[in-house]
């Protein structure tokens, strides 16, 4: 039998009309854009967990259904989840807070294991209390002495070494392109100098709007050297579908710079994946943001994902990579759920601690 041509025999998911006809209801199995194999994660898989402020929502539900997220930096057993997690502990796998693109996190290994030292790598508050440039949020108060400062840091670094030694998956958000660095040494910060600590210098600091070049070629570089010494290290990669709080473009709007900022990191995604047959790429970005979810995944404020859109994405998550973790564990079927605690809990499921968001307290 003659085929006419080269799309006669393919799948029904190679068909926008086969997949989302006209008035069909979305069907989250229908609604499921992820086809290529990945890690397969049980609860006994080591996992490390980096990236943008939506990488929380899936850590939060590995570690709600038992799965070994790593936690090279835990908090004291006596300090509340809520006190916790505003300083920066549990949030990830290590305290290093949002790790917004490639280049922080390949500079967070190289810093990690003194292979790069910022020459700025120390900053203060308006109280005079010391910052951390590259976590500037995880001591809300700043660290009152040097000798604090410099004890945590040591901590910290060792807490990144060890769990990217140990992990046998790490999942990774890409979230952004925009960026501070300095103009010295090329050290990339969370946050603009001057947001949260710092003073911002026209002089000494400069933005970059990294490439898909650019992307591709620094994650690139940190696999390399995570796998100097866990050589097995496969990855998970992501983008984050939440739109920038703000864009440091006096020339585009917000919405044209988070397009281009999202189409950089999604084709580097893509790029990356076909490259290393240990890195997969999983569509929460489609998920969110294709026509499939009419727009209902998002808040009132047309950025922060609600829990609908969360809860597809891990199912789809959970079908692909890690079938155990939509049967809750008996530590969590045994808890009480009264009214009050339901609402903590839900709450809870939508929280995400985003640094990004202070640039537009700050303007505001």
């Amino acid at each position: 039998m003659s085929h006419p041509h080269p799309y006669t025999d393919l799948p029904d998911h190679c068909f926008w009309s086969r997949v989302h006809g006209t008035g069909q209801p979305l069907d989250p199995v229908i609604a499921d854009p992820s086809l290529r194999p990945g890690p397969q994660l049980v609860r006994s898989t080591r996992i490390v967990t980096a990236g943008s402020c939506f990488a929380q929502h899936i850590a939060r539900h590995l570690r709600q259904a038992g799965f070994a997220v790593l936690d090279g930096e835990p908090a004291h057993p006596v300090i509340s989840p809520d006190i916790a997690a505003r300083f920066g502990y549990g949030v990830f796998s290590a305290r290093y807070g949002n790790v917004y693109t490639a280049r922080q996190m390949k500079q967070l290994i190289q810093r990690a294991t003194g292979e790069f030292t910022p020459q700025d790598d120390c900053w203060s508050n308006a109280d005079g209390a010391l910052i951390d440039p590259f976590r500037p949020t995880i001591e809300p108060d700043g660290f009152s002495c040097a000798a604090d400062f410099h004890a945590d840091r040591t901590r910290h670094f060792a807490a990144v070494r060890s769990v990217l030694e140990q992990a046998e998956v790490l999942i990774f958000t890409l979230g952004l392109t925009e960026a501070w660095r300095a103009r010295a040494d090329g050290a990339v910060y969370p946050l603009a100098p001057g947001v949260a600590g710092g003073t911002f210098d026209r002089d000494v600091h400069e933005f970059v709007n990294f490439s898909v070049e650019e992307t591709v070629a620094d994650f690139t570089d940190f696999l390399a050297l995570a796998r100097r010494n866990n050589p097995d290290l496969s990855l998970i990669l992501t983008v984050s579908p939440v739109p920038l709080a703000a864009t440091a473009r006096a020339d585009a709007h917000v919405v044209s710079a988070t397009s281009y900022s999202k189409a950089v990191l999604r084709v580097a995604a893509e790029q990356l994946a076909q490259a290393d047959p240990a890195i997969s790429y999983f569509p929460s970005y489609e998920i969110i943001t294709s026509a499939q979810s009419r727009g209902r995944y998002f808040g009132d404020d047309l950025r922060a994902v609600e829990r609908a859109g969360v809860r597809h994405v891990m199912d789809v998550f959970a079908r692909h990579h890690a079938p155990d973790a939509a049967a809750p564990t008996r530590a969590q079927t045994s808890k009480p759920v009264g009214p009050a605690h339901q609402r903590r809990r839900l709450q809870q499921a939508l929280d995400t601690i985003c640094d990004e968001q202070r640039l537009d307290e700050v303007a505001t």
